[in-house]
């Protein structure tokens, strides 16, 4: 039985969450997840409250989209060499996370191999503190670059984030099902980890989406926003029944974007892509049904009475 069906959907039945994550990253960014948050094109967005425009998105959230579907996105890397950030821990050192300028590291093997596990629960705990003392409340779950799921050492810290999901009422950004995108084969031992951490989640009682989906965060060569739309609207009649959760990474392109990121361009295409009409089509068309991560919390505080 999949999410959908213990929430009381159909056994055929699509439904979808498009989370926005980076929401707080920088002004370029905000802007784009607050149009589509506005324009009900997304179901939700995550907030990286260690960067410097947070404060702005959670002014945006107060005075604009209060009821809106916000989560935490658990941020332990800081990849761009001109735009650092560092942890929110003031309980307790970090340094295991952080090199001697107290910044995060660039890559997420850096984290796998020093994060001392404490240290990371602390620092997760701060985040979720951090928004719920901005007075955001917070629906659900996941993490920045991935450096929680050990992807390239087999390290996870997934269990760490299930104890602070469970303590706080969140639902987590964790399949229950691993599925290829873009042809990609997924490597057994990762499939049967995953599989075993997804039952641990439940076991907790934290609810997690059926699948993950989304485009790759990168433009591939000769890529185009007519390209671009062809694989995310094939992504979308793919889709299998149960709860999929899509990540996307929208924002206006901007100086302020081109100045540390790589993808700007990217970034701006997938905001266009949840505005094209052709998408809202589509997604009628094949009856998929948008809904939110409140959802999945709603459903989750029922099984702890």
């Amino acid at each position: 039985m999949n999410t959908a069906q213990r929430m009381g959907y159909g056994k055929t039945e699509r439904l979808l969450i498009v989370n926005a994550d980076d929401f707080g990253l920088c002004r370029s960014v905000n802007e784009g997840v607050a149009e589509l948050l506005l324009g009900h094109q997304i179901s939700s967005a995550t907030i990286m409250m260690n960067c410097s425009w947070s404060a702005d998105a959670v002014s945006f959230i107060h005075e604009t989209v209060p009821d809106a579907d916000i989560g935490i996105h658990w941020t332990l890397t800081s990849e761009w060499s001109r735009y650092r950030w560092g942890s929110l821990s003031r309980s307790r050192g970090t340094t295991t996370l952080t090199d001697h300028l107290g910044w995060f590291p660039a890559s997420v093997v850096e984290i796998e191999q020093r994060a001392d596990p404490e240290e990371v629960r602390v620092e997760l705990i701060s985040q979720i503190e951090a928004a719920l003392k901005a007075g955001v409340t917070l629906t659900h779950a996941d993490n920045h670059m991935g450096s929680l799921y050990g992807f390239y050492s087999g390290k996870d810290l997934l269990p760490i984030a299930f104890d602070v999901c469970a303590r706080y009422g969140l639902p987590f950004r964790l399949p229950r099902r691993l599925i290829s995108i873009g042809g990609r084969t997924i490597p057994v031992e990762l499939q049967e980890r995953a599989k075993v951490r997804a039952r641990q989640a439940e076991d907790r009682g934290i609810v997690l989406p059926d699948y993950v989906t989304g485009p790759e965060y990168r433009l591939s060569d000769g890529d185009t926003y007519d390209s671009v739309k062809t694989e995310g609207i094939g992504l979308l009649r793919q889709l299998l029944p149960g709860i999929t959760e899509w990540i996307t990474h929208p924002s206006h392109v901007t100086d302020e974007l081109r100045a540390f990121h790589g993808h700007s361009e990217k970034r701006g295409m997938e905001l266009k892509f949840w505005k094209d009409e052709d998408v809202r089509a589509v997604l009628t068309e094949e009856q998929i049904r948008l809904i939110g991560w409140k959802e999945l919390q709603s459903f989750q505080a029922s099984l702890a009475t």
